[in-house]
């Protein structure tokens, strides 16, 4: 956003903030300093459209009414009740997991917001550990492309990248109109519409050279409503561009694992030390990952093929039981 766009925004927000009235549009373009650059009647109701657009985006409510009966137009105000932040009331361990959220992202993009968010906590009155302890704390790591290409999305600007498929180490350049960025199976993709091949398509961001940049202005992107993000990535060729390292098969304890049955394509019934159950089978894409997540279920799952993953997950719960036992 340019300079004197933000300024104006700010001076519309505290011209519709001190007013108990309702404003036109007219009024607006008299009192609020940068809409006088406007050459035309067009060109201003154009630049105050987008304004409008802009700070409902930003989560600002703006009313629309009329002052009396007799007012032939509608005008505009925001309601201080609606605009002002509440108070803020957390509990000492809700703080801490604030805390801890700021700690999760590796990205210094992100890392600067959630600090900023902490300040803003902490002028609040709210009390917030940065350096609580954590049993387990997770990094999210994101790729270069992410932070360009998050702009663009909330931008809803198209943009150009070289991008290296997982068959080949040719570079190719890829238009994208992008509608979201998800992460998927601890990846980082996005999806939107491929201009190229002029259908929706996916792109795991760590294939992702060079730098993305934008080829048009805001505005021009608008994802489908009908578009689930994750869910498109997880049915594009498993959201890989490859074909599954294996399939395992597997025993899933009726009624349990539920999880690894979402995944699942279920092929059969069987009974293991008398109790029943179903065989699934499961396209596995890290094969070297999926023996925590099955251990994970302990004995309400048992693989059954490949032996290799067998072995991995009785391996795993074999330590856990040594670990317990110690105690």
């Amino acid at each position: 956003m340019s300079t004197a766009r933000a300024e104006r925004l700010v001076n519309l927000v505290l011209a519709l903030l001190s007013t108990r009235q309702y404003l036109t549009a007219e009024r607006i373009r008299g009192i609020v300093p940068g809409y006088a650059d406007a050459a035309t009647d067009e060109a201003f109701s154009r630049m105050f459209e987008r304004d409008k657009t802009e700070l409902r985006e930003l989560g600002i409510p703006l009313e629309t009414g009329r002052n009396s009966v007799f007012d032939p137009v509608e005008g505009y105000r925001i309601a201080r009740r609606d605009y002002e932040l509440g108070d803020i009331d957390l509990a000492p361990d809700e703080a801490t997991a604030v805390a801890l959220a700021a700690r999760l992202w590796d990205s210094p993009e992100l890392t600067g917001q959630a600090h900023r968010a902490l300040v803003k906590l902490r002028a609040a009155g709210v009390e917030v550990d940065e350096h609580a302890p954590a049993v387990v704390e997770p990094r999210v790591h994101t790729e270069p492309a992410f932070a360009p290409l998050l702009a663009a999305v909330q931008q809803g600007q198209v943009v150009r990248f070289d991008y290296r498929r997982s068959d080949s180490p040719e570079r190719r350049e890829r238009t994208l109109e992008p509608w979201g960025v998800v992460s998927w199976r601890a990846r980082w993709y996005v999806v939107g519409h491929d201009r190229d091949r002029d259908a929706p398509r996916c792109f795991r961001l760590s294939r992702i050279t060079g730098d993305v940049r934008t080829v048009s202005g805001p505005g021009v992107v608008r994802r489908p409503p009908e578009v689930n993000l994750l869910e498109f990535v997880a049915g594009t060729s498993g959201g890989h561009d490859q074909a599954p390292a294996a399939t395992a098969r597997l025993w899933l304890a009726d009624g349990c694992a539920a999880g690894i049955r979402r995944h699942a394509r279920l092929v059969g019934r069987m009974t293991v030390d008398g109790t029943d159950g179903d065989v699934a089978e499961v396209d596995l894409y890290f094969p070297e990952r999926a023996a925590d997540w099955i251990a994970g279920h302990g004995p309400d799952v048992l693989v059954l093929e490949p032996d290799v993953l067998a072995k991995s997950v009785r391996d795993r719960l074999e330590r856990l039981a040594q670990s317990e036992a110690a105690r």
